[in-house]
């Protein structure tokens, strides 16, 4: 190899070519093919230009939904919020009188309507916000 040269940059193939399998040969691949390997090096800077290019981009939570969508969305999320605040107010009701321990082997394995009802008003709340911020975004801006 030339001094000053990467592996990457030279062209030959003399002394890197594998020898074909048993399985290669019964198939018949020795007569038509060979296999090179192949090798790369990538520095630091490459190997995260690499990771980041799954990476979504900090305007993407920008971008406006469909508005119908959206009100569809906020329905159903109304509705189940309903649904949470019923069982709720029957499990109120039903924890009257009753020991924390028979409590907590009532709710194992339960769904909790007070969590459930909070994360599901958090998690509307943060798309109806995201939503009109996005929109005065894109009426002023365009």
């Amino acid at each position: 190899m030339m001094m000053g040269m990467e592996a990457r940059q030279t062209t030959s193939n003399v002394g890197h070519l594998n020898r074909p399998s048993i399985q290669a040969l019964i198939h018949g691949l020795n007569r038509h093919y060979y296999s090179i390997v192949i090798d790369y090096r990538k520095n630091e800077l490459e190997e995260q230009m690499l990771m980041n290019l799954h990476k979504s981009k900090w305007t993407s939570a920008l971008a406006l939904q469909d508005f119908d969508k959206v009100t569809t969305d906020n329905a159903k999320t109304v509705k189940d919020l309903l649904k949470l605040s019923k069982s709720y107010g029957e499990a109120v009701k039903a924890e009257e009188g009753k020991s924390i321990n028979d409590l907590v082997v009532e709710a194992a394995g339960k769904l909790d309507p007070k969590k459930h009802m909070a994360a599901q008003a958090n998690a509307m709340m943060e798309k109806n916000i995201l939503q009109c911020l996005s929109t005065m975004l894109c009426t002023v801006v365009f």
